[in-house]
């Protein structure tokens, strides 16, 4: 994760007094410094990941950050930094020598072991530097008085992230949670703010011709196509059929997408009409079409900002020390996975589930139709008008020399041995295997979720837990920094440990508010992220304790895992192993006394601690 800050004046970020001078901190280098160390003494501390705290202890505050300037190499004088000119044409800078890190070896900043990650710049960095993970934008000068240059600073973090392999996290990865982790943050003044909130408002009408509701008009006319490359035209009947079953399974509300409906797109369990069945990536593509303003709308980071503090009487009362000491113990886990039997499952669930679609070509036909003065006016697509588009299905991917390491790509999604790999990738059927070079990119990541689900399903099967001496200090939750937005994502509490209640969805926020109000309840907390469980597809991390009062229920304390509606709910495998490790965790360390499960909601949770 980087960090640009782009400033007015080389000499406040590094002075040099002689000609051989190496150079010392300028004054925001020296505020940067006091700053970072005080928030890694401190606030950074919250998080109680013990791995995330060593990455950052071995980083030294003088090498987490760099500067991006012109170099001055005069003859017989150390080199320095110096103001870079502006070429007038394109309000780039001419920073040619800047350092090598930064315009040659960018890769290399998206390694953990590269310590730089706050770049300080007098310019919008020159083409060619395009680092994905730029996440926060610092403006400590006026806004440029260039529009075309203010935008080039701000479209540095505009960019879809990758992870450590160089994976673009975008929707098909992230599912609904894309738009929160590609994210950026711009930290300015009140003028430059109000430029990018117009460059974000731009943005949004650029894409506002795009639907905006959900009705059957949406569908008619469409192609549908499944995953052997079969099609069917929507009829106005066929709409009919779609938009009903959207209606009925809570997907649709309004003419707006239910969070239902992202939940279920994100774990796999999104049902379509009967009458389309086989055809539900392609309804999927379809609603993912529809314009949501709220979703393009500029978030002001100070409105109605609230933040979550403990509440000292409650941390200490009866009650929730009862619930605490029962679940605080952490644990460790031992499994074995029987190899034969896994290719066996995999191979079948490639086989009955693997479902890939044909890549859609796009061909959109113009002409020119006025005399271009600019480059900034071919890109805006100024003097074409598009004269008839069309869409097609590509039989095969056209993948020219690209080539796929299948094998290697699906190792390193699964943690599964080559040797493993080839054996399931040997045993699927000949017309399974032949939708790789229909998609591949597609291929390899739904036959790697396959995979996992069947490895995550023998975890369950195979799994032990025992209890450890070692516990969770209540520490975990006064490190604890909760911030939110009153009525967005957060609410005011009496019963919770916290003042407020930061929640992640509006199931969660109706069940804390029954929680809320509820007489039977004594005290409950929304369990913070450095409280998790360890297993072996990941960290997992419960959504509450609950400890009701004494004689009001037959089960008084209990943890709960919030989803959507479980009887249309259907786990994947991964999301499902954590929830059953989660189940053997808590019986292993409570000897029974805490009950953990999933709910829906409040009357869910209050018949399974009076049962």
């Amino acid at each position: 994760m980087l960090s640009l800050f782009f400033i007015d004046e080389v000499s406040k970020y590094r002075l040099y007094d002689g000609d051989n001078d190496d150079g010392r901190n300028g004054e925001y280098a020296k505020m940067f410094e006091e700053e970072y160390e005080n928030v890694v003494g401190q606030m950074q501390r919250q998080f109680g990941d013990d791995a995330y705290l060593h990455y950052l202890d071995g980083i030294d505050v003088h090498k987490t950050h760099q500067g991006y300037f012109s170099i001055d190499k005069k003859k017989g004088k150390k080199a320095r930094f110096v103001e870079g000119k502006i070429d007038r044409k394109t309000q780039l800078s001419d920073d040619v020598d800047a350092y090598d890190l930064i315009m040659k070896d960018k890769e290399r900043l998206l390694s953990l072991d590269e310590p730089v990650r706050f770049i300080f710049s007098h310019s919008a960095l020159r083409e060619g530097w395009d680092n994905p993970n730029v996440f926060q934008i610092c403006t400590l000068k006026p806004q440029s008085e260039s529009e075309i240059r203010s935008r080039q600073e701000i479209g540095r973090g505009l960019r879809l992230c990758v992870n450590q392999q160089g994976e673009r996290m975008d929707e098909s990865v992230l599912g609904r949670d894309v738009q929160e982790l590609n994210k950026l943050t711009l930290i300015t003044d009140l003028e430059y703010g109000k430029f990018a909130e117009a460059l974000q408002t731009g943005l949004a009408e650029s894409l506002a011709d795009r639907p905006q509701k959900v009705d059957t008009q949406l569908f008619v006319g469409r192609t549908l196509v499944d995953a052997n490359g079969e099609q069917v035209h929507v009829t106005q009947d066929l709409a009919n059929a779609i938009y009903e079953d959207l209606i009925q399974n809570d997907y649709v509300k309004r003419g707006k997408l239910t969070d239902k409906y992202f939940a279920d797109k994100e774990i796999g369990s999104f049902h379509v009409a009967s009458e389309v069945s086989g055809y539900a990536d392609s309804v999927v593509r379809i609603l993912s079409g529809v314009y949501d303003a709220h979703t393009m709308a500029p978030e002001n980071a100070h409105s109605n900002n609230v933040q979550a503090i403990v509440d000292e009487e409650k941390l200490h009362k009866a009650e929730f020390l009862n619930l605490w000491n029962r679940i605080n113990h952490k644990s460790f886990y031992t499994v074995q996975f029987d190899t034969p039997e896994l290719i066996d499952h995999s191979i079948r669930a490639l086989d009955s589930k693997l479902n890939v679609t044909r890549v859609q070509i796009n061909l959109e036909y113009g002409e020119q139709t006025a005399r271009l003065e600019s480059r900034e006016q071919l890109e805006q697509g100024k003097g074409f008008q598009k004269a008839r588009s069309d869409r097609e299905s590509a039989k095969y991917a056209p993948l020219g020399s690209v080539r796929y390491d299948l094998v290697g790509k699906l190792v390193e999604e699964t943690g599964l041995t080559r040797a493993t790999v080839a054996a399931i990738l040997r045993g699927i059927a000949p017309q399974t295997f032949s939708q790789f070079r229909i998609n591949p990119e597609e291929f390899i990541l739904k036959a790697a979720r396959l995979i996992n689900d069947e490895k995550a399903t023998q975890i369950i099967e195979h799994i032990t837990y025992n209890r450890l001496d070692a516990a969770y200090d209540q520490d975990v939750f006064t490190r604890a920094t909760l911030r939110g937005k009153l009525d967005v994502n957060a609410m005011e509490a009496n019963r919770s440990l916290y003042s407020h209640v930061i929640y992640d969805s509006d199931n969660e926020r109706r069940f804390a508010q029954e929680l809320d109000v509820s007489d039977q309840v004594a005290v409950y907390v929304k369990l913070p992220g450095s409280f998790y469980i360890s297993t072996p597809v990941g960290k997992y991390n419960p959504d509450w304790a609950i400890a009701f009062n004494e004689g009001s229920v037959k089960h008084i304390y209990f943890v709960a895992e919030t989803k959507g509606n479980l009887d249309t709910m259907e786990l994947r495998g991964v999301e499902n192993a954590k929830i059953e490790c989660a189940k053997k965790h808590f019986a292993a360390i409570s000897n029974g006394s805490v009950v953990y499960s999933v709910v829906d909601n409040y009357s869910t949770l209050m018949q399974l601690v009076s049962n």
